[in-house]
């Protein structure tokens, strides 16, 4: 189904690569990441050229719910745990820089930018809330906590971040892309040094920056051991409240909501994708208890890459990768991540250095418990019988009867029930 930005603003097509090219920096992927990063790099005087697969801003970017802010959940105290105090200020100041950006953009182009305050609450962890509030405190994050919410859900205890944000995705993508090289419908199916081959020429660049919400080369780099990737579900709802800000439940398939010119967005229904998930029915059986009122005037779902510790990757994409960089791994926030890795990759590549380089590097460990849990969900689907079969890697798919297509459990491939690829990693289409 179409979201309520595709549903409601088109843009002009662009043309599809004829022949070979050459340039400085080549963007592979059209969406929100690949389209900032080539703006950035052009305030800084330095040309790209942008390729995407299908149409510029139809894949992440177009489902999402579009809120800028650096409220990622309860992410603070687990960063601390892992890294340390000042790698998690380092993680608040990338994202507050990147709702700055937004904002002054939004006074150039007309995307229905609101300040809005972001909620983080939970509903029956008090001691998670509690290590959460201390984590903002060690940050310097002004810490303010609420015990109510305008929402139907009873609560421990909320966490809210003032001077957040939110806005309508598409009109800013379009806007921006309109002064931008940009090929559509030019599908990369291989790097070869630094050309990227397409079937209707190449282009050979200086550096080359893989922005396809799943990286292009996921082998070298083991981006499929380091990704998983997540389905989350939206319904907008007329005739409902306006809850004055955004908000969202800790748990990783718990609610959020906002709202967006007269409709609520109630977000949930998470599942890994190829596993079983509350999805639409879960959406649907709690705005009928809670708004019974209310009438559903859209639904989409959203396919998200999730890192091993919640921090994206942005950066060289591996060791000898000579300049090739990556942009992936947004965990749910690709808005105001895309922001902040288009800043990232801008200094790498004018500067040679990035304050935040090593908290984002691809390149940092990789223990963690989200590893073996990837590696046993890939065993799991690489030994299960039966067909059929997942072009990337050979695991067995299972059919999402909410939208009608076959999802891999192992790296988040999907496709249409005619076999079509929809979303990688997997490139080629599958028998069925």
């Amino acid at each position: 189904m179409d979201s309520v930005w595709s549903a409601n603003i088109k843009n002009n097509a662009k043309p599809k690569l004829e022949g070979d090219k050459n340039t400085d920096v080549l963007i592979i992927g059209g969406g929100m990441a690949g389209v900032l990063t080539a703006y950035k790099l052009s305030e800084a005087g330095v040309k790209s050229i942008i390729v995407e697969a299908k149409n510029i801003g139809s894949g992440a970017t177009k489902n999402t719910t579009a809120k800028i802010t650096a409220q990622h959940g309860m992410i603070y105290a687990d960063i601390i745990k892992r890294y340390g105090t000042e790698k998690a200020r380092q993680y608040y100041e990338a994202n507050t820089n990147a709702i700055a950006d937004f904002k002054m953009l939004s006074q150039e182009y007309a995307c229905d930018f609101e300040e809005k305050p972001a909620f983080v609450y939970t509903a029956d962890n008090k001691q998670k809330l509690e290590r959460e509030i201390k984590a903002y405190q060690q940050i310097g994050i002004l810490v303010t906590v609420e015990h109510n919410l305008p929402l139907p859900i009873a609560i421990q205890g909320t966490l809210k971040m003032e001077n957040q944000a939110q806005f309508n995705p598409l009109k800013l993508l379009y806007a921006l892309s309109a002064q931008l090289d940009i090929y559509e419908n030019t599908f990369v199916q291989q790097i070869k040094s630094q050309t990227a081959v397409t079937s209707h020429g190449n282009i050979t660049a200086r550096i080359i920056i893989i922005a396809t919400h799943y990286p292009l080369i996921n082998i070298p780099g083991l981006y499929f051991m380091k990704l998983y990737q997540h389905r989350s579900y939206v319904i907008a709802l007329e005739n409902a409240p306006d809850i004055g800000g955004m908000y969202l439940d800790e748990k990783e398939n718990g609610m959020s909501f906002r709202n967006y010119q007269g409709l609520l967005f109630i977000g949930g229904g998470d599942h890994r994708t190829g596993k079983h998930g509350g999805g639409y029915d879960e959406l649907r059986a709690f705005s009928e208890t809670a708004y019974p009122n209310s009438v559903e005037k859209y639904s989409w779902a959203a396919q998200d890459c999730m890192s091993l510790d919640g921090i994206p990757y942005v950066g060289r994409h591996r060791h000898g990768a000579g300049n090739i960089y990556v942009v992936t791994g947004f965990n749910k926030w690709g808005m105001t991540g895309s922001m902040a890795a288009a800043g990232i990759i801008r200094d790498l590549i004018i500067n040679g250095r990035s304050e935040y380089a090593e908290l984002y590097s691809p390149k940092r460990s990789m223990l963690s418990k989200q590893l073996a849990a990837n590696i046993g969900s890939a065993a799991a689907g690489l030994l299960s019988f039966g067909v059929p079969r997942c072009s990337h890697m050979g695991c067995k798919l299972k059919f999402n009867n909410a939208e009608k297509t076959w999802d891999c459990s192992c790296h988040g491939s999907r496709f249409d029930e005619r076999g079509s690829v929809i979303d990688n990693p997997a490139k080629t289409k599958i028998k069925l």
